[in-house]
C-alpha cells in the first residue's frame, strides 16, 4: 500500500493546493505567512495546520514535500512545527495544531512540534502507509490496514486499536474516522456533534475531518457530510464528480476530476475562494 498523497488541504483560516506542475496556490488568512507559498515547486503533496479553537490565535502553518522527499514548511513556527527542511525520503505528510508528521519511504514517522499532549509520540510506529493529525491527538494506518493513534483520548478519539482492513484514517478535534477498504466507515471519539454518524455511509473513496464535522466522497462522485453545520461546511450535497475532499475548522473543499476545486462553508478571510484555481492534481 503506497502512502497518499494530498493535493488539497483547508486548514482553520486559509486553503491549500498543489497544482499538476508540482507548484502550490493558498488563499485565506496568512497572519503568520501560511499562504506563503508561491515559490514551491515539485511538490506531490500537501497539508495545512489547525488552529487549536479554544486558543483563536490565527496562526498557522503549510506544509508540503516535494518529489525528491525533502519537505518544505512556511507560517507560524512557535513550536518548531515548521522544523522541517532536515527531513529525508519523505512520502506523506500532515499537520495539525502546533506540530508536523512525516511519513518516510522505510514506513517510519517524524515529528516536529508541539509534544506536551504526546501527539509527537510517534518514534515507535512502523509501517505506516497514512497518517493525519487532529488537534491533539495523530493517528496513523498501517501496511497490515490496523490504526495505531498517540495523544489526547479524553473522548476515546484514539480508541482505534480495533480497526481492521483500512486504507486511510483522518483526524479532527475530538474524533477519528478510517476508510475501510470495503467502501465503510468507523468514528470513534465525541459524538455530540454528530460528526461520527457515519455508520451507515457505503462506496466511500476518499474522506477527511473537519474540527467538527466529517465529509466523504463516494464512487459515484457524491459527497457525504455530517457534523456542525453552523456555516454551511456539511452544505456538499449539490456538487458532483468529485475525487477528493478536506474539511478545515467550518469550511470544506473539494476537488473534481476535471482539477477544478470547489468550497462550502466559512469564507472568512477568503479561505473559500477557490473557484479560479484550476489543474489541481494528486
Amino acid at each position: 500500500m503506497r502512502a497518499r498523497a494530498h493535493a488539497l488541504a483547508a486548514g482553520r483560516r486559509h486553503s491549500v493546493a498543489r497544482r499538476r506542475d508540482g507548484t502550490v496556490v493558498a488563499t485565506g488568512a496568512s497572519s503568520a505567512g501560511e499562504c506563503r507559498v508561491e515559490s514551491w515547486h515539485d511538490v506531490v503533496s500537501v497539508a495545512a495546520g489547525n488552529v487549536h479553537t479554544a486558543t483563536n490565535t490565527g496562526r498557522s502553518h503549510t506544509v508540503a514535500v516535494r518529489s525528491d522527499g525533502t519537505a518544505l514548511a512556511s507560517g507560524w513556527n512557535g513550536d518548531g512545527q515548521c522544523d522541517v527542511a532536515a527531513w529525508r525520503d519523505v512520502v506523506a505528510i500532515a499537520a495539525g495544531w502546533r506540530r508536523t508528521l512525516g511519513v518516510c519511504a522505510d514506513g517510519t514517522v517524524v515529528a516536529a512540534g508541539r509534544t506536551a499532549e504526546g501527539a509527537c509520540d510517534v518514534r515507535h510506529w512502523r509501517e505506516v502507509v497514512a497518517v493525519s493529525c487532529g488537534d491533539w491527538h495523530s493517528v496513523a494506518v498501517t501496511s497490515d490496514g490496523t490504526a495505531v493513534a498517540v495523544g489526547v483520548d479524553r473522548r476515546g478519539q484514539c480508541s482505534v486499536r480495533a480497526w481492521h482492513d483500512l486504507c486511510d484514517i483522518s483526524a479532527g478535534y475530538l474524533h477519528t474516522v478510517g476508510l475501510r477498504a470495503d467502501g465503510r466507515v468507523v468514528a470513534t471519539g465525541d459524538r455530540t456533534t454528530g460528526a461520527c454518524d457515519v455508520e451507515h455511509w457505503e462506496d466511500v473513496v476518499a474522506l477527511s475531518a473537519g474540527s467538527y464535522h466529517t465529509v466523504a466522497v463516494m464512487a459515484s462522485g457524491l459527497v457525504l457530510a455530517v457534523g456542525d453545520n453552523s456555516l454551511g461546511q456539511c452544505e456538499v450535497g449539490a456538487w458532483r464528480d468529485v475525487v477528493a475532499v478536506s474539511a478545515g475548522s467550518t469550511h470544506t473543499l473539494g476537488l473534481r476530476a476535471d482539477g477544478t476545486v470547489l468550497g462550502a462553508g466559512n469564507n472568512a478571510n477568503g479561505r473559500c475562494d477557490v473557484g479560479a484555481w484550476s489543474d489541481v492534481r494528486g
